[in-house]
């Protein structure tokens, strides 16, 4: 397991950044390798909030990718359980998950797998805890009644079958999550506590986020950047290839 520590927000965004690109261009991904979270339940995929929108809106449209290669749960499928099964049969058929990406939530959620959640989970309809609710909240205007209250997501035994995860972690607000997720045990109550078994796991996280760990738990890792650093320097380009 890596913890990568940076100093703020925009230097942990930038070395995520730098190493996602690096390890695209490091895997050469086929058409068939594209696959995201889940999508809230409800939602037509033309609605502003859908997770569909969100995705394309924030990062499809602005990379060189045939829509036909990115992957979305449908929230709005007639059958959604067939919906789920369906998802995981294509990352089957694609080879797997090569790198996962995600956050997680103050309680310590990865994806929708919300405390409690198995930790051998697949795709699956999930429903959604009272405080994912009310984070979301602030997207429909604050209106508790307008935010999905189900959502359709990969489980976390989806993610510990990809070859490597990756977890950003960043805010005061995620301090005592991130505590959770690497100083404690594995606990269902914290979902992405699972990812400490992950034989390849790099959370990366800023500053106030470390407020709950151990101060020799920090430095250790801040100790560690020399060697961190090297996966993201240089920047690797296609062109090298």
């Amino acid at each position: 397991m890596r913890l990568v520590i940076l100093d703020d927000f925009d230097l942990a965004s930038v070395w995520a950044a730098k190493y996602i690109r690096n390890r695209i261009i490091q895997f050469k991904p086929s058409a068939d390798r594209y696959f995201t979270l889940g999508l809230p339940t409800g939602l037509p995929r033309a609605h502003p909030e859908s997770y569909h929108s969100y995705m394309w809106n924030n990062f499809f449209k602005h990379i060189d990718i045939d829509p036909a290669n990115a992957h979305i749960l449908d929230g709005n499928a007639e059958d959604l359980e067939a919906e789920c099964q369906a998802y995981e049969q294509k990352i089957t058929e694609a080879g797997g998950i090569e790198l996962f990406v995600g956050g997680i939530g103050p309680d310590g959620h990865i994806a929708f797998n919300e405390p409690g959640s198995s930790l051998v989970s697949r795709t699956r309809v999930k429903t959604l805890a009272k405080d994912t609710i009310v984070a979301n909240a602030r997207f429909f205007g604050n209106d508790l009644s307008r935010v999905p209250t189900m959502a359709l997501t990969v489980g976390v035994g989806t993610v510990m079958n990809a070859n490597e995860v990756m977890i950003l972690i960043t805010g005061a607000h995620k301090a005592f999550a991130l505590y959770k997720a690497i100083e404690e045990g594995v606990n269902h109550m914290w979902t992405v506590s699972a990812f400490q078994q992950h034989p390849r796991t790099i959370f990366i996280c800023d500053e106030d986020a470390t407020l709950e760990l151990r101060v020799k738990t920090v430095k250790y890792f801040k100790g560690l950047m020399h060697v961190h650093n090297r996966l993201v320097d240089p920047v690797l380009s296609i062109k090298d290839q």
